[in-house]
């Protein structure tokens, strides 16, 4: 019989691959097509995508990734060896550092200081250059650390 920490740790490996997913798809395709439209009309999409992420299932999978992560980490230590217990420990410290600590210090203080400015301002159009490269680049961080935390954590459903 499979013991009950396969099951979330394979839980956790897809739910952080659907995390990653959602980052891929804007650091692929989304911020590309938004920075390629009027500066208006990009600034303000981006605006009411940050307003709405707020009310999504993403964002509920993403916060609940950190508790979740942190709590299996307590029980890898404490209860499991091997190869199973360092990829969650470190499953979870990428998660940490690279998703949230990312978001929290980079891409969310770069939408509230875009989200304070009329989409129609020169100053929001002079800002939306650098927040294009920028804010991306923080993206790129979290869309890698999301697929390495669900590698982590898909393989150490396999390892224990």
């Amino acid at each position: 019989m499979m013991k009950w920490i396969v099951f979330v740790c394979l839980g956790v490996g897809l739910a952080s691959a659907l995390v990653g997913g959602v980052f891929q798809s804007f650091s692929d395709f989304v911020m590309r097509g938004l920075i390629l439209a009027e500066p208006a009309g990009g600034i303000e999409s981006m605006q009411q995508l940050n307003r709405t992420v707020y009310r999504s299932v993403f964002l509920t999978t993403f916060l609940a990734l950190v508790p979740i992560t942190l709590a299996l980490s307590v029980y890898a230590g404490l209860r499991l060896d091997g190869a199973a217990r360092a990829l969650i420990i470190a499953g979870t410290a990428v998660y940490l550092i690279t998703v949230f600590g990312v978001t929290v210090v980079g891409n969310v203080p770069m939408n509230e200081r875009l989200d304070a400015m009329a989409h129609t301002s020169a100053e929001a159009a002079a800002y939306w250059i650098t927040y294009g490269e920028v804010w991306t680049r923080w993206n790129h961080a979290r869309t890698l650390g999301s697929v390495a935390t669900a590698v982590c954590f898909l393989l150490a459903a396999v390892y224990d």
